[in-house]
């Protein structure tokens, strides 16, 4: 058993849960079953982090419920296969935390290879306004690219999330 299978248990049994400071806050209509509190026990440490909301404002929590969401819709009202609403699922959700989680570079070095501007090999910016630039050679981007990817998909897999 997981802290997001235990966090699933105590939401199942009416438990709403929150957070004070390391200490799990727990408020329910009636006394939770014992089995669900030795859960909470079990797993406190990965419960609070799962609470906790991260440098991008959003817990794990938050996180799952996304991923539940999006993989609900294609699979609810597309009649799509739970395994492949889960990847599209999982798409949506490595777009999101990258938008959420950017990477800022200043101009005059690559932020994949650290060369600078080279005739041959112009740094190009990376990314949008809104969120700032990277600055790549071309023949860098795939390489960081991926690497990001890689970021997203330990973050999301960290939080419970099925990569």
């Amino acid at each position: 058993m997981s802290a997001s299978e235990a966090l699933k248990a105590a939401r199942a049994a009416g438990i709403q849960l929150g957070i004070e400071g390391d200490d799990l806050v727990l408020e329910a209509p009636a006394a939770p079953p014992p089995s669900v509190l030795d859960l909470l026990s079990r797993h406190k440490a990965g419960v609070v982090a799962l609470l906790r909301p991260a440098n991008d404002g959003w817990s794990a929590e938050d996180w799952l419920a996304f991923f539940e969401e999006r993989a609900n819709i294609p699979e609810l009202h597309c009649g799509l296969p739970r395994a492949e609403a889960e990847a599209r699922a999982l798409a949506f959700c490595v777009a999101r935390w990258l938008h959420r989680n950017p990477v800022w570079s200043s101009p005059g070095r690559c932020l994949g290879c650290g060369g600078g501007e080279q005739a041959h090999d112009t740094l190009l910016p990376f990314g949008t306004d809104s969120t700032g630039h990277v600055w790549l050679h071309s023949r860098c981007w795939p390489a960081w690219c991926e690497r990001r990817r890689a970021e997203a998909f330990a973050a999301l897999s960290s939080m419970g999330i099925p990569t």
